[in-house]
């Protein structure tokens, strides 16, 4: 006789490996492509150039725009946050704004990556990338 629980726990097994599979896994973006090197130098630019002022230049939230702004801007290197934070509300936050997304509306919106999927991808990238745990 097969017990209902190891039945259940299968089943329940199973819906979440199909979840993960249809949506790509924990972090991907779906309909994105990899982004390519000019994608990625495009990022890196815009990175410096809109996000760092307030998020840093390492994405820690301590850029010289940090300290007049509250709420103070994200510190990407929070693995509690970068573990709740799909991959899609990090590109709704740098295509449509922070206040699009439930956060500061000092975030401005960034309307002209909307036909640039590659380098928004780029940006998501470099975003989780500062996430990741580096050994010592």
């Amino acid at each position: 006789m097969i017990d209902s629980r190891s039945c259940l726990t299968a089943a329940l097994s199973a819906l979440a490996m199909a979840l993960l599979l249809a949506c790509g896994g924990p972090q991907s973006a779906p309909g994105h492509a990899s982004p390519s090197a000019a994608d990625r130098a495009e990022a890196d630019s815009l990175f410096a150039t809109r996000c760092a002022s307030c998020h840093g230049p390492n994405g820690e939230g301590n850029g010289p725009a940090a300290a007049g702004l509250d709420p103070k801007p994200r510190n990407y290197h929070d693995l509690t946050w970068q573990t709740a934070t799909t991959d899609a509300e990090i590109e709704k936050a740098i295509l449509d704004g922070g206040e699009a997304v439930g956060k500061s509306p000092a975030m401005a919106p960034n309307p002209d990556l909307q036909s640039k999927p590659g380098v928004v991808a780029a940006l998501r990238e470099k975003i989780r990338s500062f996430g990741q745990v580096r050994e010592k």
